[in-house]
C-alpha cells in the first residue's frame, strides 16, 4: 500500500524554508512521503534539494506583489497563473492528503491550487502580522497557525490556532566543542555571533567591521555575513571568523556562542530564545520592509528577552555602545528567558499538521 503525501511549500528567504526543513524528518518518520514545491532559483531549491536529496523538489513558476511601482507588477501576475496550472498539475498526480504551506509568494499559487482541488491547506504564519502572501494565501487555507498570540487578531479566528514557535529539534542537540573546531578560537573570551540574515545586511556588516579591533579586545566573532559579502582582508585572523551563510554547522557555533546580533526574524529571534542567548536585534527598516521585524523585536524587548536597536540609529558608535550594554544586562536577559513558554518541537508541529489531513 502507497504512503500517503504530504506537500510543503515556502521559499524566498531561509526563514520561509527552515520551519518546513525541520518537519520533513517528523513527517516521514511518521509513515508520509513529502515532496516539495518551491521556485526555480530561490534559496529554497538549494536548501531542501541539499539537505534532503531523497525529497522530490517540484520548481514552479513564481511572481512577487511589490510594495512599490515596478513593471515587474505587471508582468509577475502572469507568473503566479502560470504556477497555478504547475501546482494544480503536481497536485493531480501527487493526491496529497494536505499542503503546508510557510509562506513567500511560491507558496500563493501552490494554496490557491490545493483550494480548487479540494486538498487542505494549512498555513504558518511566523511574524506578528501576516505577511502579503500569508494575506492572499488565508482565504484559500483550511487552518493557520500562527507562532505570536497577537497574530490573532490579524487572522480568520474560526480557523486559527497559536501554537507558539516551533524549534528544530538538531538546534538544541549542538556542541560548543565542535562549534570551537569550526572556528579554531582557542581563549576563554565570550563568542559574539552576528547574523544578517540570509542575504546579509550591509549596515550590521559595516557595524560590526568598522568597531573589529575594539569587539575583538572582548569577544571572539562569529560572523555570518550573507552571500558575497566575505571580506577577504580579514580572513585568517585568530579571533573573528566569518561566513557567507552556514546549515548544518549553526548549532554547534549557537551553542558556543554568548551573545548573539541579529535581524529580527521570527525563526531566528525564538532560537535564540530557546538557547537562552541574549540578543541586540536590529529589525530590517520600514524603508525596506513592511515592519515586520520591528514588530517582533519590540515584542522581544517588551518581555526583556532582547534588546533592540533600530536600523537608522545603528551607526558604528552607537552599535558598540548597545554591545556595551547588551554585556552588562547578560543576567536580567537570561532570567527573563528562563521564565518564558517553552517551544513546541517539530515532532509536535508534524503531529498538528498531520491531523488536519484529508481523510481517505
Amino acid at each position: 500500500m502507497h504512503k500517503r503525501t504530504i506537500i510543503l511549500t515556502g521559499g524566498g528567504t531561509a526563514g520561509h524554508v527552515s520551519l518546513n526543513q525541520a518537519l520533513i524528518p517528523e513527517i516521514t518518520g511518521m509513515d508520509y512521503d513529502v515532496e516539495y514545491i518551491g521556485s526555480k532559483d530561490g534559496i529554497e531549491k538549494e536548501l531542501i534539494v541539499d539537505s534532503f536529496p531523497d525529497i522530490k523538489y517540484h520548481a514552479i513558476s513564481s511572481g512577487k506583489l511589490r510594495r512599490y511601482f515596478s513593471m515587474k507588477n505587471f508582468t509577475d501576475p502572469f507568473k503566479v497563473v502560470a504556477g497555478l496550472g504547475q501546482s494544480m498539475n503536481i497536485i493531480r498526480k501527487t493526491k496529497p492528503a494536505a499542503i503546508f504551506s510557510k509562506g513567500g509568494f511560491v507558496s500563493v499559487p501552490v494554496a490557491m491550487a490545493g483550494k480548487l482541488m479540494g486538498i487542505p491547506v494549512i498555513i504558518h504564519e511566523s511574524d506578528v502580522t501576516p505577511g502579503l502572501a500569508n494575506k492572499i494565501a488565508m482565504p484559500f487555507a483550511d487552518h493557520i497557525f500562527t507562532v505570536f498570540k497577537e497574530t490573532m487578531q490579524h487572522v480568520p479566528k474560526e480557523k486559527s490556532t497559536c501554537t507558539g514557535s516551533v524549534i528544530r529539534s538538531e538546534l538544541m542537540d549542538g556542541s560548543a566543542a565542535k562549534g570551537r573546531e569550526i572556528c579554531h578560537f582557542d581563549n576563554d573570551l565570550p563568542v559574539l555571533m552576528i547574523m544578517g540574515g540570509s542575504q546579509g545586511s550591509e549596515v550590521i556588516n559595516t557595524a560590526i567591521r568598522s568597531n573589529l579591533q575594539v569587539i575583538l579586545e572582548t569577544f571572539n566573532v562569529i560572523h555570518l555575513c550573507g552571500k558575497g559579502n566575505i571580506d577577504e582582508k580579514l580572513e585568517g585572523m585568530d579571533q573573528y571568523c566569518q561566513f557567507e551563510y552556514v546549515t548544518h554547522e549553526l548549532s554547534h557555533l549557537l551553542h558556543m556562542t554568548d551573545f548573539v546580533v541579529s535581524r529580527a526574524g521570527s525563526n531566528s529571534i525564538f532560537e535564540f530564545l530557546a538557547l537562552k542567548k541574549p540578543m541586540l536585534l536590529i529589525p530590517l527598516s520600514r524603508q525596506k520592509s513592511r515592519g515586520d521585524q520591528i514588530l517582533n523585536a519590540e515584542l522581544f524587548r517588551k518581555n526583556g528577552f532582547a534588546l533592540v536597536l533600530e536600523e537608522e540609529e545603528a551607526t558604528p558608535e552607537r552599535f558598540l555602545k548597545a554591545l556595551e550594554q547588551l554585556k552588562a544586562d547578560e543576567e536580567l536577559l537570561i532570567e527573563k528567558m528562563t521564565d518564558a513558554e517553552p517551544p513546541k518541537t517539530a515532532y509536535e508541529m508534524a503531529k498538528l499538521v498531520v491531523a488536519h489531513t484529508k481523510k481517505r
